[in-house]
């Protein structure tokens, strides 16, 4: 298991201008925070905190791969991830977010990075993910064929179509 301790980070006590963190993420780091859309990585997270007055700057590097379900056949597939974000924190009464600003408690001054870093690497993920031509699962590409084969052949059927959908028909070959 994975200790997400080591990604909290006590503002308070850091007494250089910039301090800099380094972590390599696995599969034990995406198990540990219990999330679906990563099912595991190699990563290497670089945080830069630059401290200033009233605020920390951190500025996020993430370079690597994470595994993730394929779209199309459900396969694991490896999609690269490099991204570079920026946070802004500072200390205040309470805990709270606005927008790119983290307000940390300054009574503790702890600030939990785990979350924030999955939270860029889910982003830097396309919408689409699917294998590269010819990669995906073949048992699953060819059901989907004829899946897809049947569906087109139940307009050629002969079975008579709903009038509404008629008109729509006759628009898809005026191209």
């Amino acid at each position: 298991m994975c200790d997400l301790e080591r990604y909290k980070i006590d503002l308070k006590g850091l007494n250089k201008e910039v301090t800099i963190f380094e972590w390599d993420l696995d599969k034990q780091f995406f198990d540990a925070l219990d999330q679906t859309e990563v099912e595991s990585g190699a990563l290497h997270v670089s945080l830069s905190i630059r401290k200033a007055s009233g605020f920390f700057e951190l500025l996020f590097h993430t370079v690597g791969n994470v595994e993730i379900t394929c779209d199309r056949c459900l396969d694991l597939m490896e999609q690269p991830i490099a991204t570079d974000n920026r946070l802004l924190a500072k200390l205040g009464s309470t805990d709270s977010e606005d927008d790119d600003t983290v307000t940390v408690d300054e009574n503790e001054g702890i600030l939990d990075t785990a979350w924030y870093i999955y939270e860029f690497i889910a982003l830097a993920i396309p919408i689409q993910h699917v294998h590269a031509t010819g990669k995906c699962n073949p048992a699953m590409t060819k059901a989907l064929e004829e899946l897809s084969a049947d569906r087109s052949g139940d307009e050629e059927s002969g079975q008579a179509i709903d009038p509404r959908w008629e008109k729509l028909k006759s628009l898809k070959f005026k191209v």
